[in-house]
């Protein structure tokens, strides 16, 4: 691809963080996506933009399948790029969009795997309640179980965003969007102990509720790392991670309530095909339940 060319992805970019406000963890995504395509182009001899046919994309599709992606990273990269598309035919780089009607092998989709309420118990009843970082970690996790946090949501979390009084708070998700989310009574208590140590870890002016023990913000992969040792301190013999808390709130709540839309809203999908994937959960238990206990459920064993 031309010099001239690429720096289309440069003003893309800049489009996405500074006008559509993505995070940069989707930025980088976007990013990984499209140097495929560029680097597909640059072997195939297409040297500009606009030479990039519905043929283009339909043998870049076929060349991701031969090399064992999955249908579902091949549907973001499709995503990735007819985007970057939509950017030049928007910007009138392009009279049309070489992706639209191009798709991606079907992806078979994966049902996440919440942990269940005795799990979810266990995980959270942490007996070290002397170290500030076992304080710390025991706040995200009730927080996150609580209120359905994303990983970004919990790590851009500050100080002043927490309304103890109408246990609430305003939380920013994808696409820059703010929801407002009940915090509920266990998450309260455990964030007013983590509060009462973190002034003394604190760097000044750190307005991050949740900060390393250098003082700063933490990271997204700080968490990642504390909730998988967690898992194993506490004898959970699965694999425990931040967007796994968010499934079991999800879940949990909807084999409660039962309420679709008010999940939707609450986890903060614009879609609610994406909550949906929650009642397919709730019916393989319901499905289970019944297998065992009803008397002409059981298959007969040979």
């Amino acid at each position: 691809m031309e010099q001239n060319q690429k720096q289309w992805l440069t003003r893309f970019f800049n489009h996405l963080r500074n006008e559509r406000r993505l995070s940069p963890h989707t930025i980088n995504n976007y990013s990984l996506d499209l140097r495929r395509f560029v680097e597909y182009c640059d072997q195939n001899k297409v040297t500009q933009w606009n030479r990039c046919t519905a043929h283009t994309a339909r043998a870049f599709v076929a060349h991701q399948h031969r090399q064992g992606l999955s249908g579902r990273s091949i549907q973001r990269h499709i995503a990735s790029t007819r985007s970057f598309f939509a950017y030049l035919v928007h910007e009138g780089t392009l009279a049309n969009n070489p992706l639209v009607g191009v798709g991606a092998p079907k992806a078979r989709r994966k049902l996440p795997s919440p942990l269940d309420v005795d799990q979810v118990s266990q995980l959270l009843n942490c007996q070290d309640k002397q170290s500030p970082l076992a304080i710390r970690d025991n706040a995200m996790m009730e927080l996150m179980y609580s209120s359905g946090l994303r990983l970004a949501e919990l790590v851009a979390m500050n100080v002043n965003d927490i309304d103890f009084e109408q246990a609430l708070m305003p939380v920013t998700g994808k696409g820059a969007k703010t929801r407002i989310l009940p915090i509920g009574r266990f998450a309260l208590d455990s964030l007013r102990s983590w509060l009462k140590v973190r002034a003394d870890l604190a760097k000044p002016n750190e307005p991050a509720v949740f900060i390393s023990q250098h003082g700063h913000r933490i990271a997204g992969r700080s968490v990642q790392q504390r909730l998988q040792q967690w898992g194993v301190k506490q004898g959970l013999d699965s694999h425990v991670h931040p967007h796994r808390l968010r499934h079991s709130f999800a879940s949990h709540l909807l084999e409660s309530s039962g309420d679709l839309r008010a999940v939707q809203e609450l986890l903060g999908h614009t879609d609610i095909s994406t909550t949906q994937i929650y009642t397919h959960l709730d019916f393989q238990h319901l499905s289970s339940v019944y297998d065992k206990a009803h008397p002409r459920a059981k298959r007969k064993k040979r």
